[in-house]
């Protein structure tokens, strides 16, 4: 199937359409490219695990036009901080975990009492989630687009070059964000950062009113947090700069490409460079992008000088270490 153009009601109704149907329709949001399938059948979403290759005790984020469909998923949508974060950060890349009404979304939910909720920010992942609603749809689990443990898509080709065109893929542009939500676990008495993204924690405090609390072994399962994820084909290492200028000294065996994304280290000749930018935002927009393009032009080996240690770098910095851990 060609790309389904995002602007075009036609195609937003034909997409709205399939997942009404209990299909899979991959849709475009500010952060990633969604691969998504009605919250409520468990059978559709049973075809996101097939077509990802991803364990189906690893949850979905359930994606809704807007706060007022979270109660069909979870009886604590009225809850006080739940509520103050929607407001503040709804819609937009930020993934709430709540206690899921008993008998929704179990598969969604990867057998879990809680689910995890999100409002997108991006407007043709808006307009379809409205079509769908009209149609049934309550709401829609949707996963990164792309095999499981791989790098994320950032665009409807990225998500055709997983999938092929057997797969609706709406296409949107390029995601605003570039890197996944920020989620909160709120199933407990205090709020737990689970996954940094693109909003620093200050930011999320100042609307909870208290610090977030760190991981711990309590806490709920949730995408995109075991300790490999998001990886490259190409084995991924992540140094400092002086290790860098230290390792960049020694010439690559002969024929192998190597790949360096950097701030302030410059390659020697020979060797395949993109700058990385110095504001967190722009890096964590082009990152899934870089290390794709590194992959298409046979990197067989890729270095990645560490991040700043500044909160707002947090999101950037976690999708590389895991990046690093599957190497």
């Amino acid at each position: 199937m060609p790309l389904l153009d995002g602007t075009d009601p036609q195609a937003i109704a034909q997409a709205a359409a399939l997942l009404a149907a209990g299909e899979l329709v991959a849709l475009p949001t500010e952060t990633v490219y969604g691969l998504g399938a009605r919250a409520d059948q468990d059978a559709a979403v049973a075809k996101i695990f097939a077509a990802k290759g991803r364990p189906s005790d690893h949850p979905l984020i359930v994606h809704v036009s807007d706060a007022a469909e979270a109660p069909a998923f979870t009886p604590a949508a009225d809850q006080p901080m739940a509520r103050r974060l929607m407001d503040a950060f709804w819609p937009g890349p930020l993934t709430l975990i709540l206690p899921r009404r008993e008998g929704v979304a179990a598969a969604a939910a990867g057998g879990q009492s809680s689910i995890g909720l999100r409002c997108p920010a991006h407007p043709v992942a808006h307009a379809l989630l409205q079509a769908a609603a009209r149609l049934g749809v309550p709401g829609v689990a949707a996963p990164s687009a792309n095999r499981f443990g791989r790098i994320s898509p950032t665009t409807a080709a990225h998500v055709q070059g997983e999938f092929g065109e057997a797969l609706a893929v709406l296409d949107g542009g390029a995601c605003a964000v570039g890197i996944e939500s920020t989620i909160v676990d709120l199933t407990r008495e205090h709020p737990v950062l689970l996954r940094p993204g693109v909003l620093t924690p200050a930011q999320i405090e100042a609307v909870c009113g208290e610090p977030l609390r760190a991981r711990d072994a309590q806490a709920p399962r949730a995408s995109g947090t075991l300790e490999a994820h998001y990886a490259p084909r190409a084995p991924l290492r992540l140094l400092d700069a002086q290790t860098l200028r230290q390792a960049l000294a020694v010439p690559p065996e002969a024929g192998m490409v190597l790949a360096l994304y950097s701030r302030s280290v410059e390659p020697p000749p020979g060797v395949l460079h993109r700058r990385m930018p110095d504001d967190a935002r722009a890096a964590a927009f082009e990152l899934f992008a870089v290390l794709r393009e590194f992959d298409a032009l046979g990197a067989a080996l890729i270095w990645v000088e560490q991040p700043p240690p500044a909160a707002e770098w947090d999101g950037v910095r976690d999708r590389l270490q895991r990046a690093a851990a599957a190497a």
